[in-house]
């Protein structure tokens, strides 16, 4: 009972005596320290003293700021990038800007502005990005030109404009970006765009405009890095008027709500007298698809016809040899032949994702595409009892295959064998029974990404990752091991490559020490979302500078020799885990103080347990765990009673002895 009656004494004794430091409340949250501040949706009416001077991003939206001036931000001279979406804002005074020469980018979103000053914009001497999105401008003489030579991104969303001509003295020679989409533009005229003149590989974006007539020229000989007509209804107009122009991209898709023609080949044919390169026409119908509605396609390096109720693509296309990119995602193929991918022989890039129907893959349906490097499979119901060769069939310089969010699939030895080349395989959310005593990826040498997560995955085969000898990411997420731990043997042994690891939600309770011993390029771990112990942090003690994701698991104390193993990573995060904050786990505690700087989630960081600070901060906690007054009272009285107990032993003892002489 003594050794007992000790131990609680001194639990007495060292006792915390508990408090949390509570940090002044900052109203805007901090992202990067004296830089960028979030004071976001506060109900503020001018900005806070405690933003540092030196403040070089701030957002600010949802506050209420009816008018503006110099002396609104004026203290605030290092701004690079300043947000006022929604703040009522309905005026902009002359010089608000003039002492924020490093300011490039404003964003006056849902403002209802009433007036600008001519010189409200003066000050920025690099000023490149000005957002009046849902400013309810209806005409482009209303914002000030004045110090706008060096904007490349003009954004004009949502408004009431109906004529793009800018003001004369407008500058655009650096000009990039000009968006005009939901606006009232119904026609361009040549005046409208011989405003854009000095403008090089412009960006013009008219989406959601009823453009219903284009000046016939208006657009010739204009060079574009894009155009977005999105929503048009009739297309023969757009591309009847773009004839003689030249653009990168183009963007002529449409939306779920507008009631549109269907595409026809007369309506297609101003594309032939123009010149082209990519070209979207995603929730576009065509009347009768036929070979001969790609004639003014041969041009076409990319063609998206995502969601275009195809059933198939006919055959005999021809002249389709410059197409690099096919989107083909969330139509109604029921196989992959369908598609005739002989058609396209220079494919790079094909993407058939989110098929209405279940999708076959056939046998051998793309194996005229010998250049194929990409492929996206995803979201199509697919199933196959031995994949993946038949189907991929002379792939064979194939790099990244997505197969993920897929019925079950059945791999086989070398799975893999006709895309030896494949650098990253994704089977997310596609359950997978490997019917093979060796790893159906071991040809894949080359292979540096893989994702597994929630797979069903038998973890318990050691041989299901070998030949993955150049692999650097592996996603685990969702996969169960045996009797939740990783032991000392298991199938990450062969992956000497592995840079990142993600085991989240596993259901893992423990790590053997040697479990990662031949990872030691590691240099990101997520184990998040398990119900690991401190103790798990011993299988990390051969890496160095990490990223170590421990948020949401079982942790409550660190020995203190566990401290040395996290002081030598970069980053960690213990957010969201039952943290003791007592005197039993103090020395934790004071090492979590001193290394702020290594980690992350330090907002969720919470204390568990005693029951007075659950809920406090980890950083905010103080405690006080040496001897109190009353601990020293009874340590004395117990010191009293120990020696008076000794010498009565003593004398005890020696009457004893000397009795029997």
């Amino acid at each position: 009972m003594a050794p007992h009656g000790s131990c609680f004494l001194l639990a007495v004794l060292l006792s915390a005596g508990c408090k949390a430091i509570a940090s002044s409340d900052q109203m805007c949250t901090e992202k990067e320290a004296n830089k960028t501040y979030n004071c976001e949706n506060l109900g503020l009416r001018e900005i806070p003293d405690t933003l540092p001077n030196m403040t070089e991003f701030l957002e600010f939206g949802f506050n209420f700021l009816p008018t503006i001036e110099n002396t609104t931000f004026s203290r605030l001279t290092d701004l690079i990038f300043l947000d006022l979406t929604r703040c009522q804002i309905n005026w902009v005074h002359e010089g608000t800007f003039q002492s924020h020469h490093q300011l490039n980018t404003i964003v006056l979103t849902g403002n209802p502005l009433i007036f600008m000053a001519e010189t409200s914009l003066n000050g920025p001497t690099s000023l490149k990005h000005l957002f009046l999105v849902q400013t309810g401008i209806s005409n482009l003489e209303f914002i000030p030109v004045h110090n706008l030579e060096n904007l490349e991104s003009l954004h004009l969303g949502s408004n009431h404009i109906s004529s793009i001509k800018l003001p004369e003295n407008f500058p655009t020679q650096n000009l990039k970006v000009l968006d005009f989409q939901n606006n009232a533009v119904h026609y361009l005229s040549r005046e409208d765009m011989n405003t854009l003149e000095k403008a090089t590989n412009l960006s013009l974006n008219l989406n959601g405009n009823d453009v219903k007539g284009i000046e016939p020229g208006a657009f010739h000989s204009k060079m574009f890095q894009s155009l977005k007509f999105g929503g048009s209804p009739n297309l023969s107009v757009i591309l009847k008027g773009l004839q003689n122009s030249t653009t990168h991209s183009l963007w002529l898709g449409t939306y779920e709500d507008i009631d549109d023609q269907d595409l026809t080949l007369a309506m297609l044919e101003g594309l032939c007298e123009m010149m082209v390169e990519s070209i979207n026409l995603q929730k576009r119908h065509f009347s009768d698809i036929s070979s001969t509605m790609f004639q003014c396609f041969t041009q076409l390096h990319e063609l998206d016809l995502t969601a275009t109720r195809l059933q198939g693509l006919p055959s005999g296309i021809k002249g389709m040899n410059s197409l690099k990119k096919l989107v083909l995602n969330a139509n109604n193929f029921g196989q992959l032949c369908e598609i005739n991918a002989a058609s396209f022989p220079s494919l790079t890039d094909l993407y058939i994702k989110g098929n209405v129907r279940k999708l076959d893959l056939g046998t051998g349906c793309l194996e005229k595409l010998e250049n194929l490097r990409k492929l996206d499979l995803s979201h199509n119901d697919i199933e196959a009892s031995d994949c993946c060769n038949l189907q991929l069939r002379k792939l064979l310089h194939l790099q990244y295959l997505n197969l993920s969010f897929n019925e079950p699939l059945t791999l086989q030895n070398q799975a893999f064998k006709e895309c030896p080349q494949l650098e990253l395989l994704d089977f997310s959310f596609t359950h997978l029974h490997i019917n093979a005593p060796q790893s159906p990826f071991q040809n894949l040498h080359l292979l540096q990404v893989l994702n597994l997560s929630h797979c069903h995955l038998d973890t318990s085969n050691q041989h299901l990752l070998a030949g993955l000898l150049d692999l650097r990411h592996l996603n685990l997420q969702r996969n169960r091991f045996q009797d939740g731990s990783i032991s000392k043997t298991n199938l990450l042994q062969t992956l000497g490559s592995l840079e990142i690891l993600i085991l989240s939600s596993c259901e893992l309770v423990s790590i053997d020490q040697q479990a990662f011993h031949s990872l030691g390029k590691m240099r990101h771990v997520d184990l998040s979302h398990n119900s690991l112990t401190g103790n798990s942090i011993n299988a990390f003690s051969h890496l160095k500078g990490i990223y170590l994701n421990l948020a949401t698991n079982s942790i409550c104390t660190i020995p203190p020799h566990l401290l040395p193993i996290l002081s030598q990573q970069s980053t960690i995060n213990l957010s969201h885990n039952p943290l003791d904050c007592t005197c039993s786990n103090i020395h934790f505690i004071t090492w979590y103080k001193e290394n702020l700087q290594k980690l992350e989630g330090s907002e969720e960081t919470l204390c568990a347990n005693p029951s007075s600070l659950r809920g406090v901060k980890l950083s905010d906690v103080k405690l006080s765990c040496g001897i109190t007054a009353v601990g020293i009272f009874i340590l004395v009285v117990f010191l009293l009673l120990l020696t008076t107990l000794f010498i009565f032993s003593v004398k005890f003892l020696l009457r004893h002895k000397y009795q029997n002489i």
